[in-house]
Order: C-alpha cells, then structure tokens, then sequence
C-alpha cells in the first residue's frame, strides 16, 4: 500500500523538480543507487522494472527505503497494463509511469488513489490523461519532441503540468531550456545513473550528480 498520497507524490515532484530512473536486477548493488540518490537530494525514484523478478527487487529495495530513508518516494515505470500496475501498488509503489497512455492502468491506480504518470505524445492524449485524473503527465520519448512541443501545450493548456523523460540530461542548458519551456518536474535515467558509475560503483560520484542536477533546476527556477 502506498505510503504517500498521489497529490503529496505530486508536491515532491514539482518541488525537487526531478524523478531518477533506474533498473538493475542486483538488490544490493540497488540498495546503493537508491542511497547516493537520497544522499545527493532526490525524494522520489522510477524504478523501471524492465527484467526478469523485477517486482521482486522492487519490493526488497521498497523494504528499504521505508525502514532506512524516510520521505523517499518509490514509484514504478515501464508499466504497461493494469495487471502489472495492481501488483506494484501491493508491493508498496507510490506512483506508476508508463510509457503509452493506457485507461485500464488510470482505472487500476484511481482506485487506490496512487499518482500515475501516463506517457503522452499528443494533446488528445493529455487531455485525456487529465480528464481521468493526471496530475503530472509524462512526456515520452522526450527527446522525439522537445522544449517547443511542451511550450505549445502549455501556452493555451497553463493548467497542464509536464515532465519529459528522454532527451533529459544533467547540462544546465539543456535543463534550462526544458523548465523555461514551462516543465515542471523532468525524468532522468543514464545520463544522471550512467553505465559507467554502476560498472565502477562510484557510489559517491552518484550522489554528487545528483546534487549537482537538483541545485541547477534551482537555480535555473530562480
């Protein structure tokens, strides 16, 4: 059962300003990750729970959170049907994402009042999306679309709030030009948890990244 109401996991969200995604199928290893992240400033994280007994490590790295890092937030991407969303929601996620816009999964997560975050590429489909009760719709693949897409639908729709996820990275122009474009929360994965920094368990360089990224949305929020 969620721990965090969907509007609280929404006031993090447009706080904190961005959402780290990661996936990988070592508890431990995970343990850390999730650690450096909270160490460096993040309060949520989008497990993309893409392999194998994936809903097996996110329980054990759930377990964790709550018993050692109070006020993280733990949610789950890459979900693509209301069964998979169901399962999630009982092993304690605070927030579903997923990477199409899908009914059955707003209907699954509505029910228990936990904040899903659909991916979206057109206006039909966020208006959609907030018609069934989005409060933060994912922009995916980010890239594919870009500040100028998110300044488009805001212009007319300033009620929508907006996170990308894709084409995000830790630069500050490229941060720059997503907020000043009007997002309100941005999603980051390889290029905030790198290969390289899991291949060297760079624990401490994480964490610095991660305040590093969190103190340029600040800054560029004025």
């Amino acid at each position: 059962m969620a721990q965090f109401s969907r509007i609280e996991v929404a006031q993090v969200m447009k706080e904190t300003g961005m959402v780290p995604l990661f996936y990988h199928p070592d508890i431990e290893l995970g343990k850390k990750v999730l650690k450096a992240c909270y160490d460096g400033g993040a309060r949520l994280l989008e497990f993309t729970a893409r392999g194998d007994f994936a809903h097996e490590v996110f329980a054990a790295l759930t377990k964790y959170a709550v018993a050692e890092l109070p006020g993280m937030i733990m949610g789950v991407g890459s979900i693509t049907d209301a069964a998979a969303a169901s399962l999630y929601m009982s092993l304690g996620a605070n927030f579903i994402v997923t990477p199409v816009f899908r009914e059955d999964i707003a209907i699954a997560c509505n029910r228990r009042k936990v904040a899903w975050n659909p991916g979206c590429g057109t206006l039909t489909e966020i208006a959609r999306a907030e018609e069934l009760g989005c409060e933060i719709v994912k922009l995916f693949p980010g890239n594919l679309y870009g500040p100028n897409f998110v300044k488009g639908i805001v212009g007319p729709q300033p009620w929508t709030s907006i996170m990308p996820t894709g084409g995000v990275t830790t630069e500050e122009d490229n941060l720059r030009g997503w907020f000043d474009a009007g997002v309100v929360c941005v999603g980051m994965g390889s290029q905030l948890i790198s290969k390289q920094i899991l291949a060297d368990k760079d624990y401490n360089g994480l964490e610095n990244k991660v305040a590093d990224a969190l103190a340029t949305i600040k800054k560029i929020r004025g």
